[in-house]
């Protein structure tokens, strides 16, 4: 299990991400939600090891991530929000790169890269420099590389920038595969149909701070909403919308 606990963080005094606290089982899809510059990110960073917490820890299966990081992030598969690949490798060298990181044999390493790259659609473009890929396609080498040394947590930041129809169906399909398969999996977007779809289990950050953490049908009931679109709006400051797009427009013929 992973345990998020008190985690803050703060800058120049400020609390970005306060007393944050949450828990991904085995086997859940859980949904980090907040809107721009709520501390999503921060936390990401935090639960990774990429950036040392204020106060408060991270565990997973009972044990502090910072007393052993290289052997935590051996289990740990993470997809970026900002898709920093090498592009001048090809989509097969960079998977054979990672691979290699990783330490997983060259025989079955090479066997696991060309079989992910023909089930992401990508065995065409395997020996095409990343450069020429469409973002779609790096989102989708990235998810390849996540998941090459079948790691038992995953954490998946804004995964589906850039992808078509098809794609986000198939990796709909591919999270409920990995639930089964008894993955951690914490899910982070502000695309909220998106999440509803995918998630049983969503966690609400607002300011730093959360504002829910519960399954999807159960706040849909506690809050009598039929969305979790209407069940965000209501944990955050509310805003009137049209009347914002109106003054906008306002201001454009002025």
């Amino acid at each position: 299990m992973l345990e998020i606990q008190s985690l803050t963080k703060y800058y120049r005094n400020v609390p970005v991400v306060n007393k944050v606290s949450f828990t991904v089982a085995p086997g859940d899809v859980t949904g980090y939600l907040g809107p721009n510059g709520s501390g999503k990110s921060t936390t990401v960073k935090m639960i990774t090891g990429l950036l040392e917490p204020t106060t408060g820890c991270v565990l997973f299966e009972g044990k502090d991530i910072r007393a052993d990081l290289p052997a935590f992030r051996r289990r740990l598969g993470y997809v970026p929000e900002e898709p920093h690949l090498y592009s001048y490798l090809t989509g097969l060298e960079y998977l054979q790169l990672i691979g290699r990181l990783r330490m997983i044999p060259p025989a079955r390493l090479d066997a696991k890269a060309n079989d992910l790259l023909a089930l992401f659609s990508l065995h065409s473009w395997r020996h095409a420099p990343i450069a020429s890929y469409s973002k779609g396609m790096k989102q989708r080498v990235l998810i390849a590389a996540a998941l090459l040394h079948d790691p038992d947590l995953l954490i998946l930041d804004e995964p589906l920038s850039g992808f078509d129809i098809g794609s986000s169906q198939l990796f709909r399909c591919l999270l409920k595969e990995l639930a089964t398969a008894g993955k951690m999996i914490l899910f982070i977007s502000h695309v909220l149909e998106t999440v509803e779809k995918i998630c049983e289990k969503v966690v609400i950050i607002y300011r730093g701070e959360i504002r829910a953490a519960d399954s999807v049908e159960h706040l849909k009931s506690l809050m009598q909403s039929p969305s979790l679109e209407d069940i965000f709006s209501q944990l955050s400051e509310r805003q009137d919308f049209e009347k914002s797009a109106k003054e906008i427009v306002g201001v454009m013929k002025a």
